[in-house]
């Protein structure tokens, strides 16, 4: 069980809707912690928002889009004045995948901002009230994409890099006043958006991750930071960190990923 004291009584989730988001939220509303979660989509943010309230806690929503110039001064308008000790960046999704160069550059801009400046300036605001009370904690949701370059994910890829490598600076700067940051790496995890994609989770030898189970797997090692691969991953981690013979591991990893992708 998550410790309330420690990262209660309020918790923010980014991406809060659905999929992992969800599962977050229905653990944290199980463990009596009140949520803020935010999402685009109204829909599935009002229903996820409506079944952890009938655990018992409250929950303020927030339709949003990240990308909106304003986004985080809606977030405070929602948030200030309530005692935070939680951030849960979720909504790093891939909104565009493409080959780079003859591609759109103001689409692959969208990816850096949703996955690096949005995710910097909440981490930034609630980082900073969460040092001065010197408990919480701070996960940033990130992908096994992040150890290796891969077509018509280089962006992507890059930015779920930046992320981890982010975590592990700001997981030293925090931990003498008693905050707790992690970069949870999710491998292919099923989800709705995964499933809307028509990524094809059939394949033999494929390791697919339930939602509820890596939400559950990173609650519990929040305080096990600066980075911990979910889903049974760890040893593709690591073996993707390698700095040798690089060229023919990711042109391994890229005949799979292409295989993942559903069929033109």
């Amino acid at each position: 069980m998550i410790d309330k004291d420690m990262y209660g009584p309020w918790a923010v989730v980014a991406g809060g809707s659905e999929g992992v988001g969800a599962c977050f939220a229905h653990r944290l509303a199980e463990a009596g912690i009140n949520l803020v979660l935010i999402a685009r989509k109204p829909g599935p943010l009002e229903q996820t928002a409506d079944e952890a309230r009938a655990k018992g806690v409250e929950v303020r929503t927030l339709a949003l889009d990240l990308l909106d110039s304003g986004a985080l001064n809606s977030i405070r308008a929602v948030s200030d004045g309530l005692d935070v000790g939680l951030l849960i960046f979720n909504a790093g999704a891939n909104t565009y995948g493409h080959e780079f160069v003859g591609g759109d550059l103001g689409r692959a801009q969208g990816v850096i901002d949703l996955n690096v400046t949005s995710q910097l300036a909440l981490t930034h605001h609630f980082g900073t009230l969460m040092k001065e009370r010197r408990r919480g904690g701070i996960m940033l949701v990130g992908s096994l994409a992040g150890y290796m370059g891969q077509a018509r994910l280089s962006v992507y890829s890059a930015v779920k890099a930046f992320s981890r490598v982010f975590t592990e600076g700001l997981w030293l700067e925090l931990r003498p006043y008693g905050v707790h940051v992690t970069e949870l790496v999710l491998g292919v995890t099923r989800t709705p958006a995964m499933e809307r994609a028509g990524l094809r989770m059939d394949l033999p030898g494929l390791n697919v991750a339930e939602s509820d189970d890596v939400a559950r797997e990173g609650l519990e090692h929040l305080a096990d930071g600066p980075v911990w691969v979910a889903g049974g991953n760890l040893a593709t981690a690591e073996q993707r960190s390698a700095v040798r013979h690089r060229a023919e591991q990711i042109l391994d990893a890229g005949e799979a990923s292409r295989r993942l992708l559903p069929s033109d």
